[in-house]
């Protein structure tokens, strides 16, 4: 039976996970797989705690990071939960073996003065392809989405007239995020040059000129080329977007569980991170206005 198939199959349709994180698994069993043949000559339902941490060593001694390590065994704790739920191994191998430590990062976000002076910049309101740009980043800062779910709006999931936007998250959560008055401007104006200016009508919410969704690749780089103009960042990603849109709304007084929700992060371990660089935004005040700082 090619249990591999099965498990990419199961998490695809019935578990609905994304299609990145479908062909990430699918990437990295098929490593694992390679890796227990030519060292093993072994098959994954026959593999043992000490082989898999064997393929964990050999990970490191290749330099992966260990962030990437941990997605890999992530995917083949997954599998190998698969494959005991339906009595195929009588317990899962992958479990309790030892990982190498990821190193606590901050995330990096842009400072207020910076998107002050994003938000700023004055754009020509006849150029659809400008005016897009301009709203792609705009979204991005204003609402928190992810890459893949700004990209995957469709026209309809944008509400102006009660000012709010559904999102399709990771595996397939929707969540409701609510637009600014200047937004939901920027919004309309947009749809009218769409309208004037995209050669094909589509529901994608963001088109090319052709009138095609817009390719994830293409976005990355106009929130790219935005950041590397207005910012001294070494990353600059949408997702960097959206972190600042986390840190900004903490450093304004929001409720942790609030932004919580609106992330769509699953757990509150997830969203705390940013309360770090709240922290330090207080220091800093601190030292800069206590008398005895």
């Amino acid at each position: 039976m090619d249990f591999q198939t099965a498990f990419i199959h199961y998490i695809e349709a019935e578990k609905r996970y994304s299609p990145c994180t479908v062909k990430a698994y699918s990437s990295d069993l098929e490593e694992f797989v390679r890796y227990l043949q030519e060292h093993y000559q072994i098959e994954p339902p026959q593999a043992e705690r000490e082989e898999i941490r064997s393929y964990v060593v050999d990970l490191v001694d290749q330099k992966f990071s260990a962030s990437s390590i941990h997605r890999k065994m992530s995917a083949l704790k997954s599998y190998y939960r698969y494959l005991q739920r339906n009595g195929f191994i009588a317990t899962n191998p992958a479990l309790k073996v030892p990982l190498p430590k990821i190193p606590r990062r901050l995330p990096v976000f842009v400072e207020e003065s910076r998107m002050e002076k994003i938000e700023a910049v004055q754009v020509d309101e006849g150029d659809f392809t400008a005016y897009r740009n301009y709203l792609i980043i705009e979204m991005f800062y204003g609402t928190g989405v992810r890459l893949a779910e700004l990209i995957g709006m469709m026209d309809e999931d944008l509400d102006t007239a009660n000012r709010r936007v559904k999102v399709l998250g990771k595996r397939n959560k929707e969540r409701i995020i609510p637009l600014t008055e200047q937004l939901v401007k920027d919004i309309e104006h947009y749809r009218t040059l769409r309208s004037q200016k995209a050669e094909a009508e589509q529901q994608a919410f963001f088109v090319t000129e052709k009138g095609q969704p817009m390719p994830r690749r293409t976005v990355y780089l106009i929130v790219k080329e935005c950041l590397h103009l207005y910012t001294d960042l070494a990353k600059c990603s949408p997702h960097v977007l959206r972190h600042t849109f986390a840190t900004h709304l903490l450093n304004k007084g929001a409720d942790l569980n609030a932004v919580k929700e609106l992330l769509g992060h699953s757990s509150l371990a997830s969203t705390q991170v940013y309360t770090h660089n709240t922290i330090e935004k207080l220091k800093k005040d601190y030292a800069a206005a206590h008398p005895r700082a």
